[in-house]
C-alpha cells in the first residue's frame, strides 16, 4: 500500500483521483445532473487509468510484454463486460452493440494508431514481434467475418427471419468462443516461443512487487467499472448539451472512455519502446471484445435479458469494423513502425468519426 501512495504522492495526474469519491457522492445528491456527473466521470477515469497502467507494467515487467498485454487487455474488457451487461438488462440492444463495435474500431485504430505516433516521434523506428501482432490481426478477421455473416444473409435473403438470425448468432457465438480458446492456447502454450517480445525497451522506474501490482489491477479495474457506469447513464443527456448525436456518443465517446485505462498503458508502453506491449493490448483487446465478449453477451441475453441478442450489426457498422480488421492487419504485417504509420491508421479512424459526428440523428 505504501508503494501506491508514495506513487500518487509522487505523480500529480494521479492527484486527480480525489475526483472518483466526489462522483459516487454527486450520483447519489444529484442523479439528474447528467452533464455535471458526465464530466467528473472522465476526471475520475482518467487517473485511474494512469494507475492502471502502472501496475500493467509493474506486472509485465514479471511476466513479459504478450502476457502483460493479455492481462491488461483482459481487465480493460471487464469495464465493456460490466456496462454492457447493465445495458442488456434494461434491454438496451442497440447501445450495446454500438458499444461492441465501437470499442473494436477504437482499439484497433485510435489505440493503435496513436501508439504508432506517440513511440514514432521519440524514437525513429520501432520493432515489435510481427507473428503474435500477426495472429491477434488474424483472429481479429475471422471475428468480423462472423459479425459479417449474420447481416449479410439479412439484407440478401427475405426468407432469413429472427429465429434464423437468432440461432446462427448462438451457433456464431460458440464458434468465437472456440476459436478465442484455441487462439490463446496457441499463443501461451504450445508455440509460445515465437511470442517473445522483440525488446523490453528502457527501464526507468522500478517496477512495484507483483502482488501489490496484482491486487491495484483488481482494485482499480472494479472502481474504472463502477465510474463507467455512472458515466454511461449520464452521457446520453450530456451529449445533446454539447451537440454529439447518438450514434458519435455510443461508437466513440463511451468506446474512447471504456478504454481508457488499456490507452494509457498502450501509450506509456509505446513511449518507453515497449511496443509488443502496445500492440498487445490494442489488438488483443479488440479481438478478445470480437471474440470473446460479444459471443457472451450473446449467450447471457438469453438469461438476464427482456430480449435475446444476435450478431446482426448495422451496415455502417460491419463496414466500419470490417476496414479496422483490414487496416490493422495491413500496418502491422512487417513488425516495425515509424510515427508517420500511426498518423495514417489514425486518419482512419477520424474519417470514421467525422462522418459519425455529421450523421443525421435518425440515421443509423
Amino acid at each position: 500500500m505504501r508503494t501506491v501512495l508514495k506513487e500518487i504522492r509522487h505523480n500529480p495526474l494521479l492527484w486527480l483521483l480525489a475526483f472518483v469519491p466526489i462522483v459516487f457522492i454527486a450520483g447519489n445528491v444529484w442523479p439528474e445532473a447528467h452533464t455535471l456527473l458526465f464530466v467528473l466521470s472522465v476526471l475520475a477515469i482518467v487517473p485511474l487509468a494512469a494507475l492502471l497502467s502502472h501496475a500493467t507494467e509493474s506486472v509485465a515487467a514479471k511476466t513479459g510484454d504478450a502476457v502483460g498485454g493479455l492481462l491488461n487487455a483482459t481487465l480493460g474488457n471487464l469495464t465493456e463486460l460490466v456496462i454492457s451487461l447493465a445495458a442488456l438488462r434494461t434491454g438496451q440492444i442497440m447501445l450495446v452493440k454500438a458499444s461492441i463495435a465501437g470499442a473494436i474500431v477504437t482499439n484497433s485504430l485510435f489505440m493503435l494508431g496513436a501508439s504508432f505516433l506517440l513511440g514514432g516521434i521519440r524514437y525513429h523506428t520501432q520493432e515489435y514481434n510481427r507473428v503474435s501482432a500477426r495472429l491477434q490481426a488474424g483472429l481479429l478477421f475471422l471475428a468480423t467475418i462472423a459479425l459479417l455473416v449474420p447481416s449479410a444473409v439479412a439484407e440478401a435473403d427475405s426468407t432469413a427471419d429472427t429465429a434464423f438470425t437468432s440461432k446462427l448468432s448462438v451457433g456464431l457465438a460458440v464458434l468465437l468462443i472456440v476459436a478465442y480458446a484455441l487462439g490463446m492456447f496457441f499463443s501461451l502454450k504450445t508455440h509460445r516461443e515465437f511470442f517473445a517480445s522483440v525488446a523490453q525497451g528502457e527501464e526507468k522506474e522500478e517496477p512495484w512487487p507483483i502482488g501489490i501490482a496484482l491486487v491495484t489491477l483488481a482494485a482499480v479495474t472494479l472502481l474504472v467499472a463502477l465510474v463507467s457506469e455512472i458515466f454511461v447513464e449520464s452521457v446520453q443527456e450530456a451529449a445533446v448539451t454539447f451537440g454529439m448525436t447518438p450514434a458519435f456518443v455510443g461508437f466513440i465517446v463511451v468506446a474512447l472512455v471504456g478504454a481508457a485505462a488499456e490507452m494509457a498503458s498502450a501509450f506509456s508502453g509505446a513511449r518507453k519502446n515497449r511496443l509488443d506491449l502496445s500492440v498487445g493490448i490494442a489488438l488483443g483487446s479488440a479481438s478478445q471484445i470480437a471474440l470473446f465478449v460479444a459471443p457472451v453477451l450473446v449467450l447471457l441475453s438469453y438469461f438476464i435479458g427482456p430480449v435475446p441478442m444476435d450478431l446482426r450489426f448495422w451496415p455502417g457498422a460491419v463496414v466500419m469494423m470490417l476496414i479496422a480488421a483490414l487496416t490493422a492487419s495491413l500496418v502491422t504485417n512487417s513488425g516495425r513502425s515509424a510515427w508517420f504509420v500511426g498518423v495514417l491508421v489514425l486518419m482512419v479512424y477520424l474519417i470514421f468519426a467525422l462522418t459519425l459526428y455529421l450523421l443525421p440523428p435518425g440515421a443509423r
